[in-house]
């Protein structure tokens, strides 16, 4: 996969943390910059351990690192992956369900560690995907800290600005990104593996 492919699967992912950062600036009455830069630090933190996590468990699939160059069961569990994960996004963004918006003086930094847990699960299973594409794992760590810290700033201060009104997009539009990733592994991985073999 290209560098422009892996930016739009990291985005398609983190578009989930947008929505849910989202909510979490609508709520506020003020965005203070150091709880902001902390619920950063800790997303980060956690999408970069996870992405890092799912990348080793994808070795236990091949056993060791020099055998990553690609097999037809991995290609398809990865867009069994991006399939899924886009599914998700769909289904969450079907629900609309209501926020109740209660105001609150500040960002809380302690809520962003549920919600980093809750988001990183899915990240795990990307990095999987990715590790089980043959991804190169160092730039992929790289684009996932860009990403989150993108996500998680606009996130905020759409909320804070425009309420929660973007949340259904972001889950539809993150939908659509991993489905095309899906698309792109069964077209580019898998097609060409049985064409080649």
């Amino acid at each position: 996969m290209n560098l422009i492919e892996n930016i739009l699967i990291i985005a398609g992912i983190s578009l989930d943390i947008f929505a849910d950062v989202e909510c979490q600036g609508s709520l506020v009455a003020k965005v203070d910059k150091k709880q902001l830069a902390a619920i950063c630090g800790v997303m980060m933190i956690w999408q970069f351990a996870a992405l890092a996590l799912g990348d080793r468990l994808a070795l236990l699939f091949y056993g060791n690192a020099a055998d990553r160059d690609g097999t037809l069961a991995g290609f398809a569990i990865a867009a069994v992956i991006f399939f899924g994960l886009g599914i998700r996004l769909f289904v969450k963004a079907a629900r609309s369900e209501r926020i109740q918006e209660r105001r609150q003086e500040s960002l809380k930094p302690g809520r962003s560690f549920r919600m980093a847990a809750a988001t990183s699960i899915y990240t795990l299973l990307a990095g999987m995907a990715f590790g089980l594409l043959g991804t190169y794992l160092p730039r992929m760590l790289v684009i996932v800290l860009l990403i989150t810290a993108i996500v998680v700033i606009s996130g905020i201060y759409t909320g804070y600005r425009f309420g929660s009104e973007y949340r259904t997009k972001a889950y539809f539009g993150g939908a659509i990104l991993l489905w095309i990733a899906g698309a792109d592994v069964v077209v580019r991985d898998i097609m060409c593996y049985l064409a080649a073999g």
